[in-house]
Formats: structure tokens, C-alpha cells, sequence
């Protein structure tokens, strides 16, 4: 439809159905059937609203969806289509590996190329726009959402964004693709304590240095939405804050697409205290330019009084209808309200062979190698007995919590993934010891209680398993551990103080310890845990996040040396829970722990515990060696740019791709700096015994940061790079910009 026929259709509506556009009601409303009463009541809103909304929420499937389009256009005076949006966060049908774990990557090119495929899918399934990607940035692991965010830095989260949204939106405006909401804007990352939907309070300088970057990276990458975050940042919660959604996000970036509140949050501004009821709630959030209201009688109720009574201006719905008009229109749905999905679309494209390998490929790129003492890793098919044993060995529950169109049944599992490598005189395999001691938490996630009690094992299953798990071990040449958090322990509301292995699972690796057999842990989780205790009772530590549907074969492949691991954590692993939050690039500080002129206690220290992380950020091994040597700088003096290079050597045998990283330390600024900031990465491929040497142009862009008058700017002085396969063990060169 050309600009001027929208236009025309925006005035032709009535103010009843110009706020249906700005409504979003969930599925249960759309029954044919008497289904749809119970919500339309517990809401408070009536049929006349349903009938005139402008999306749905998380109703995917193309039966479901073009059943329900069809519904609704028979009734809708102006036939405008249903806008079809969905939680699909890391894979439709095909699932790859958590975000933290795509983080793990550091290859935003293959990311791309799978966010590329969960569109295909998505689309032929009827959804129209995605909740994705979630971009914020996270520094407290305790936050349950940290499965959603890939990681820590500003610059490696920015090319994430950017990756996932063009991934999503490929060939957008000539039928391609889904439309993009990145989230949840802004800061949500940062809620205090790593506690779900709590308060966010942090300097501007801070918010614009570090937080604001990926979301602004997604918003020029072309983002179609924007969602709100939960949080409040400085005293006023984002859904109705005019200086991040209306200052920053629309004046600044220049972004005019839809702004469309998270789950009910419009009428949580009364919660919050900022709104007495639902009219103020209302008239705060559609000045702020928020133009959706997921899941909330709120605008459907009260905008038209606030438009009947002056309170605000009728300009302002129209510019929220029209972007919401605009959307549609660009997605191609007055032409085609169903974008092409179809049942026989889904079978062409759904969990395809190309998707499974895919989604290997990134699995196995997102698997971190934490630990290799005495080389225990890789292991020899059919050399000698494993004992794969836990409650993630022949476990289908490797795609997370948030993978929610996702299919268990499609799942590799690891003990089928190691079955491609072990025959049955070689593989031997129990459960081990329960999940969890106790399952009762998940009554808060709607488990009844006989459901609860039949979760777990029951006390003589747990000695017989762990009676069997020893007997085997005793056999066994090595033992493989699949252990880690429960599914429903991390992702949103996932949020934990404790966050090692459940207790359960430590117990039982002790006893298997002690037999003093070669050991190997794979971690299944959502979060970085503290693993102070494993890396001492064990030889090998994978980190594997939950891997996705391929997760299995991936696994299998890095645990028997068909693959070389390359993940490096995007997300520090800290040494004890009372580290956090915890990152890289600290600001400096007075006394820091290598103070010259102070000592002893004196010192920004802790008394119980180091201050470095248990693994830090970009660490990651291989089952090869890479030297770094000749770190080369083009001049000691910089004006616009200057080239820096490395030499890298894989001295061992066997092919790998290293991971080389750049950072920087600005040594003075009028405003106090991070130690170290990552500026730049390159994935480079290294045959046996091959040596390369690695360019990089660092510019004085890149040197820019928000200065002591809050101008985003470079300041002339002294400056060290730092290259190296990790943050900790870097060399270095010094220069000066001018």
C-alpha cells in the first residue's frame, strides 16, 4: 500500500479502532468458542475490544495463525491484519544454544546465518515478529536472564546485535524474514542484587558508555521494535520514561518504529508508585511514545477519555497508530495477511538436515573448554571404557527454558551423541544421582503437588543409581559427568543466590572423585556457576550451556576429538557468588591490589576470596597451542589510526581457529577509566604448526568514550594495547594520541 493510501486509512478509523492497533492481547482471547470468556474478564475489557485489536501475542503455528486471521478480517470493517509476534528467542523448531552460549561464539557471522534460519522457520509458521534479540548487557550472574544476553561487553554484545537483527530481517521489505523487537531497553541487565524486575541505578555516563551501545547498534542495524525493559532507571520506570524512550531513542537515534510495552508493564507503573490507576498509568506511557500495550486493559480502556477529556493530544495516538499501520504495511500483510506461512511450508522447512548441521556447527562454536589437566581431552573412540553418568547424560532437556516452540523429542541427547563414537563393550552409562535434592520451587512455575512428587527419585532409586554409577566407575577408564542446573533454575524469574551445582550433584561428584579415576564435567546451564570446588576434584571442565537440539553430537564431537573446541566466555566466571556483580573492565581505583605505595589489608581486596574471577573474559582452551610474538605497533603516536599486528603460531598438530583479541587501557582521562576494554576480535584459522600474522586498524573513533562534560570523545594522552587469547594473558604496546 503507497504512503498516501495508509494515510488515508489512518483517518478513515474510528477512535475505537484506532486503539485497537495499539493493543496486544495473548491467544486465549481468540477462541471461537467460550474459551475466550475467562480472559476477556479477568482483563476487564469486552468483545468489541477484542474484536478490533492489532496483535497477538505468542500464538505461532500456521493453522493457528491463519485461523485466526481468517476470524478476524471476516469481522473488520477495514480488514487490517492481526500483527502475529512471538517469543522466539534462540531457534523456532531448530534450537541452537542459548545466547550466552552463541556469545561463547565470538563469531557474529554464523550467528547471523542462524538467526537467518529461525526466521525461515518462524515465517512459515505464521510469526511475524519476534521478541529478539535480547541485547542487554549482564554483569551479575545471579540474574536468571543471563541466558539471554551474550555477555558482559559492550563491543562483543554491539556485533551480536547487529548479527541477530540482520539475520531476522534478511530481505524484510520483499517478503523475507520477521521483524525484530530487540530488548528490553534499556538496562534491564543491571537489576540490583541479579534480582528479576528490580530497580536499576547507575550514573548516565555509565548507561550511555556501556548499556546503550547494543541497543543502539540493533536500532541502526534496522530494527522494526523496540520493547521496553521492566526496570526503572533513575526513579522512573522506562515503560513511561520520556528521556530513554522519547529523548534517547527517538530524538537521538532517529528511530520511528514501534515501541511496544514488556508483559503488562503499562499497568505496573502503578506499582511502581509513578500512577495512581490506570488512566495515569496511560496518559505517562503514550507520552513517552510507548505505542503498544502488551497484555493490559490500559489503553484499550482509557485513552479514548484521556483523548475525550484534553489530556493528550489526539497527534499522539495518530503517530502511535501509524507506525503500528506503517509496520504492517511494510511487512507486505493488506497484500498477504498470512506472509506465506502454511502447513506445507512448515514441513518444507521446519528441522531440516542444512538446519541440523547449522545448528551443530554453532553448538559446537559455543562450547567452552574450561579444564585439561593431564591432557585428559580429547578421548580415543573405542581405546578404552567411559562412563557417561548424570542427569544431563541421556537427557532431552538441553534447549533451555526460553526455547519455547522448541520439541524435546527433536533433541540429540549426549549419550546418543557418544554412541556415534563407542560401541557397548566401551560405553557404559547410568543416571547417577537425582537432578535435585528437592523439586517443591517449581510449584511457583505451576507444577502441581503429585506432579512435584513424581519428579524426582525416590530414595532407593537414588542409592541403587548411586550404587551402580560407583560399580561402573570402578570399571570404567574415565568418567564423564553431565551435570548442571535444572532447566527451570535460570532464564526469566531464574534468578539464584547460590548459583553452584545443586547440592545434590556436588555429592555426588565427590564420591566419584574419590575413586581417583580420569574425569571429565560437562556443565549444563544457563549462567556462569561458581565451579571453585570442581576444578579441583576433576580433570576436564566443558562448559556447554544448554546446547540446543544438536547439543548432543556437538558435545560428542569436542569430548572425542572431532572437533577442536574454539568457545571463549563472553561472561566471567567468578570465584564466589560474593563477587558479583563482576567484569573485565573495571574502573580503576585508588588502591588498587598491586598499589606500590599501599599493602596488606589496605587494598581494594577481599579477605576471603581473590578478586580475579575464576575464569575470566575471552578465556577459553583448545586441544591445540598458540603462541602470540611480535606485537607491532605502525607508530608510537596516533592521529586517526594506527595498525596494529601480531604473530600467531599454532605450535602443535593439530588444526585450530584462535580467537585474538584487542584491548585497550586509556591511562588518563578526566574522568576515571577501565583497566581494560575490548575494542576489537578476529576468528583466524591456523593449521598445524602455521603461523599468521593478524592486522588490525585501531581508529580514534574507538577511542571515544563520554568525558568529564559528557561529550562522546577521544582526549589526546597515553594509551596501551593489549592482544592476547583472553584478557588476563595479553602483551602490550604503548602509544600516544595526539
Amino acid at each position: 500500500m503507497e504512503e498516501t493510501k495508509l494515510k488515508e486509512l489512518l483517518d478513515s478509523l474510528s477512535w475505537p479502532e484506532k486503539i485497537g492497533q495499539l493493543v496486544q492481547l495473548s491467544g486465549d482471547f481468540f477462541h471461537a468458542d467460550q474459551l475466550a470468556v475467562g480472559p476477556q474478564k479477568k482483563l476487564g475489557i469486552d468483545q468489541k475490544i477484542v474484536d478490533q485489536v492489532g496483535s497477538v501475542l505468542n500464538v505461532t503455528g500456521a493453522e493457528k495463525t491463519r485461523e485466526i486471521q481468517d476470524r478476524y478480517l471476516k469481522k473488520s470493517r477495514h480488514k487490517i491484519p492481526l500483527l502475529f509476534m512471538a517469543d522466539i528467542i534462540y531457534g523456532y523448531r531448530t534450537i541452537f544454544p542459548i545466547p550466552l552460549g552463541l556469545g561463547a561464539t565470538w563469531n557474529p557471522a554464523l550467528i547471523e546465518e542462524a538467526y537467518e534460519q529461525t526466521a525461515e522457520e518462524s515465517k512459515a509458521a505464521g510469526a511475524h515478529v519476534t521478541f529478539a534479540p535480547m541485547v542487554d548487557l549482564v554483569r551479575d550472574a545471579r540474574w536468571g536472564r543471563s541466558l539471554e544476553s551474550t555477555g558482559e561487553d559492550p563491543v562483543l554484545n554491539s556485533a551480536f546485535a547487529k548479527a541477530m537483527v540482520t539475520g531476522l530481517q534478511k530481505d524484510l521489505l520483499n517478503g523475507g524474514g520477521i521483524a525484530s523487537c530487540v530488548k528490553h531497553f534499556a538496562a534491564y541487565g543491571a537489576a540490583e542484587g541479579g534480582r528479576e524486575y528490580n530497580t536499576v541505578d547507575m550514573s548516565e555516563r555509565r548507561l550511555r558508555q556501556d548499556y546503550l551501545p547494543s541497543y543502539k547498534a540493533a536500532v541502526d542495524a534496522g530494527c522494526q521494535l523496540v520493547m521496553t525493559s521492566f526496570n526503572t532507571y533513575d526513579g522512573m520506570p522506562v515503560t513511561g520514561s520520556k528521556f530513554l524512550l522519547e529523548d534517547i531513542l527517538r530524538k537521538e537515534w532517529g528511530f520511528d518504529g514501534v515501541i511496544i510495552s514488556d508483559y503488562a508493564a503499562i499497568q505496573e507503573l502503578i506499582a511502581h508508585g509513578v500512577a495512581t490507576d490506570d488512566r495515569e498509568a496511560t496518559k505517562l506511557a503514550i507520552e513517552a511514545t510507548t505505542d503498544i500495550d502488551m497484555k493490559t486493559p490500559c489503553y484499550a480502556k482509557e485513552l479514548e477519555p484521556l483523548i475525550e477529556d484534553g489530556e493528550i493530544s489526539t497527534e499522539l495516538v495518530d503517530r502511535s497508530v501509524y507506525r503500528v499501520l506503517k509496520l504492517k504495511n511494510d511487512l507486505g500483510l493488506f497484500e498477504d495477511p498470512y506472509r506465506g506461512a502454511s502447513q506445507e511450508q512448515e514441513e518444507c522447512v521446519f528441522l531440516t538436515e542444512e538446519k541440523r548441521h547449522l545448528a551443530k556447527k554453532v553448538s559446537s562454536e559455543s562450547v567452552v573448554l574450561l579444564q585439561n589437566k593431564r591432557d585428559v581431552l580429547p578421548l580415543t573412540p573405542n581405546q578404552e571404557k567411559v562412563l557417561l553418568v548424570g542427569p544431563y547424560g541421556d537427557n532431552q532437556e538441553l534447549i533451555g527454558l526460553w526455547a519455547v516452540h522448541g520439541k524435546r523429542e527433536d533433541v540429540v541427547t549426549i549419550k546418543k551423541g557418544f554412541e556415534h563414537y563407542l560401541d557397548s563393550e566401551h560405553l557404559l552409562y547410568t543416571q547417577g544421582c537425582d537432578m535435585l535434592e528437592d523439586y517443591t520451587f517449581l510449584g511457583e512455575f505451576g507444577a502441581t503437588k503429585d506432579q512435584i512428587e513424581q519428579l524426582g527419585l525416590t530414595d532407593a532409586m537414588k542409592e541403587q543409581e548411586l550404587s551402580q554409577a560407583l560399580t561402573l566407575a570402578k570399571q570404567a577408564d574415565t568418567v564423564v559427568l553431565a551435570l548442571g542446573e535444572h532447566t527451570m533454575q535460570s532464564g526469566e524469574a531464574g534468578s539464584r543466590t547460590d548459583i553452584t551445582l545443586p547440592k545434590i550433584q556436588q555429592d555426588f561428584l565427590q564420591k566419584i572423585a574419590e575413586l581417583n579415576k580420569k574425569t571429565v564435567l560437562i556443565v549444563i546451564s544457563g549462567r556462569p556457576l561458581v565451579l571453585t570446588k570442581e576444578v579441583e576434584l576433576v580433570d576436564g571442565i566443558v562448559q556447554a550451556w544448554f546446547p540446543g537440539t544438536e547439543g548432543g553430537n556437538a558435545l560428542a564431537d569436542i569430548i572425542f576429538g572431532q572437533t577442536n573446541p574454539t568457545g571463549r566466555l563472553s561472561m566471567s566466571f567468578p570465584y564466589s557468588v560474593g563477587q558479583l556483580p563482576m567484569y573485565y573492565s573495571e574502573f580503576k581505583t585508588g588502591r588498587p591490589l598491586t598499589s606500590p605505595t599501599h599493602k596488606g589489608r589496605f587494598v581494594s581486596k577481599y579477605l576471603d576470596s581473590q578478586n580475579d574471577p575464576l575464569f575470566s573474559f575471552g578465556y577459553g582452551l583448545s586441544y591445540s597451542k598458540v603462541m602470540y610474538t611480535d606485537l607491532t605497533l605502525s607508530s608510537e603516536q596516533m592521529h586517526e589510526t594506527l595498525k596494529v599486528s601480531v604473530k600467531v603460531k599454532n605450535i602443535s598438530k593439530r588444526t585450530t581457529t584462535e580467537t585474538v583479541q584487542l584491548y585497550v587501557q586509556d591511562v588518563t582521562g578526566s574522568v576515571v577509566r577501565p583497566v581494560k576494554e575490548l575494542k576489537a576480535f578476529q576468528k583466524v584459522a591456523l593449521d598445524a604448526d602455521e603461523e599468521k600474522t593478524v592486522y588490525f586498524d585501531l581508529t580514534k573513533e574507538e577511542l571515544k568514550f563520554y568525558t568529564k562534560n559528557m561529550t562522546f570523545d577521544a582526549e589526546p594522552g597515553a594509551f596501551i594495547v593489549f592482544v592476547g587469547p583472553n584478557v588476563k594473558d595479553t602483551q602490550e604496546k604503548s602509544f600516544t594520541l595526539l
